[in-house]
């Protein structure tokens, strides 16, 4: 019996030291990070948010930001993880990476699961317009008067946000793809075409015969505007890290150098001036309101 009660004490023991083996790593604190001599930062490899380009670095709003909060912070070195999109909560929990520098939207459920910083971004929606943008156009209910028109991509999901706005049928034009867009606002097909900010701007930037519409306000829809804010990702119980890159990135956001990793990125002045509309506190409480 004495030998059987000491092997299981020992097994108990052993299980304890797993499991808070296993919570140090999915839980990390800054001085555990420092003393490691690393920091596990994750991306799911989408442009412009967090992606790894064919010589293996690291680039987009969120890893950008990510080296100098991480520098801020006394860490000298970054391992940086590619996951698809839906592994990156479960690889916090596992304990795979410290943080995610995805750009990660917080909504409801993922308030539940993770924890996130302040915003580092935000994005709505945008028009493209002719050059100089002669009718004027910043606002998607503009598109209800009988005389404009504006373009949709096929299946995108700014025709839903048009049919809440009323905007009726004869008022859109559909394309097939956002490269057909320049040359049917560019030729008068339409008097501008719909997409989200950051597919605006991109487009913008491959033609002068078209610009970003200046100015946009965001569609509201139901009472609110349609506009998403991403922050950075941790996993639950790495509060204090959570604080530290809070801390880092409240003072980061004051420079010029974060308003021109936004802007390198494709970020609106409307993106940028909006990601610090809204806390985190203020989008997870409205998240867990949300059916």
């Amino acid at each position: 019996m004495t030998v059987r009660k000491t092997g299981l004490a020992l097994l108990y023991t052993l299980v304890g030291s797993l499991a808070l083996g296993h919570a140090s790593i999915s839980a990390a604190t800054l001085e555990q990070i420092k003393e490691r001599g690393e920091i596990r930062i994750a991306v799911a490899n989408e442009i412009p948010y967090g992606y790894v380009d064919l010589s293996g670095e690291a680039k987009g709003a969120g890893p950008d930001v990510a080296r100098h909060l991480a520098k801020a912070l006394g860490i000298n070195r970054i391992k940086w993880e590619t996951a698809s999109f839906s592994a990156l909560i479960p690889g916090l929990k596992a304990g795979r990476f410290d943080m995610v520098a995805a750009e990660m939207a917080i909504l409801p459920q993922r308030c539940q699961e993770v924890l996130f910083s302040e915003p580092n971004s935000s994005y709505g929606e945008g028009l493209l317009v002719p050059a100089g943008n002669p009718r004027q156009l910043n606002d998607f209910s503009q598109f209800s008067q009988p005389d404009l028109k504006v373009a949709i991509m096929a299946g995108a999901d700014q025709l839903e946000m048009l049919q809440a706005l009323n905007v009726p049928e004869a008022n859109r034009i559909t394309i097939a793809n956002n490269a057909d867009a320049i040359s049917t606002v560019a030729t008068g097909r339409a008097d501008a075409y719909a997409a989200t900010s950051l597919t605006v701007n991109e487009l913008a930037s491959k033609s002068q015969k078209v610009e970003s519409a200046s100015g946009f306000i965001d569609p509201v829809i139901d009472g609110k505007p349609v506009r998403s804010w991403g922050g950075f990702t941790f996993a639950k119980g790495s509060e204090s890290l959570q604080q530290h890159i809070n801390t880092a990135l409240t003072d980061f956001r004051k420079t010029p150098q974060w308003r021109k990793i936004l802007e390198q990125y494709g970020f609106s002045e409307a993106d940028i001036e909006q990601s610090g509309t809204q806390s985190t506190a203020q989008l997870c409480a409205r998240a867990a309101q949300t059916p």
